[in-house]
């Protein structure tokens, strides 16, 4: 197998797993920070699965630009996640 067919493959499946499984949890996530909930372990520990996958398929969306605008934009929205979870944190501790 070429290497464009195993990334082409791969980003599939990358994109595949983001859409049916990772936004939707993290749709839920943002939801349940917004709505002043924390962050249980399960979660941070999805977040950590999340942000570790991220730092390894980095350089294969360096290489495919077109999945560029997605990566961004699933990143801005975990990062959105963890901002608001700390807040409520926070507040919730009186800081």
């Amino acid at each position: 197998m070429s290497e464009p067919t195993k990334d082409l493959g791969l980003m599939t499946t990358l994109v595949k797993r983001a859409v049916e499984q990772r936004l939707p949890r993290a749709e839920a996530l943002k939801e349940k920070v917004d709505g002043g909930g924390l962050l249980d372990d399960r979660d941070v520990a999805f977040l950590e699965e999340v942000f570790s996958d991220a730092r390894t398929i980095g350089p294969l969306v360096e290489q495919h630009p077109e999945y560029r605008d997605i990566a961004s934009r699933m990143l801005s929205l975990y990062r959105e996640i963890t901002a608001k979870a700390l807040a409520n944190e926070q507040a919730r501790q009186g800081r």
